[in-house]
């Protein structure tokens, strides 16, 4: 991963590009069924990942769209995908 930005999908932008590098380890079973339903609908390493909308007030819940579907996330469970945001074409990197 060297010199890749990695972030919790939580603080990317919205409407930036980014790919799944990888998911944080569960620290306690709750975490893990969380992580699991992540793995199960798309959240895998090297999909492209974008938040597509933010809930107000408060940003929560966060509209995040994998491949080609979009799913609502809690801040929370968006925190442990970590990603790498994707400079955009025509954007210097």
């Amino acid at each position: 991963m060297s010199g890749e930005a990695d972030i919790g999908l939580h603080e990317l932008p919205q409407r930036q590009s980014a790919r799944v590098l990888r998911l944080m380890p569960a620290t306690d079973a709750e975490e893990s069924e969380v992580l699991l339903r992540l793995l199960e609908i798309g959240f895998l390493p090297g999909e492209p990942v974008r938040v597509m909308a933010r809930g107000f007030p408060g940003s929560d819940p966060l509209a995040v769209r994998v491949g080609h579907t979009t799913f609502a996330l809690r801040s929370r469970e968006a925190a442990l995908i970590r990603v790498c945001p994707i400079a955009e074409q025509g954007n210097r990197a």
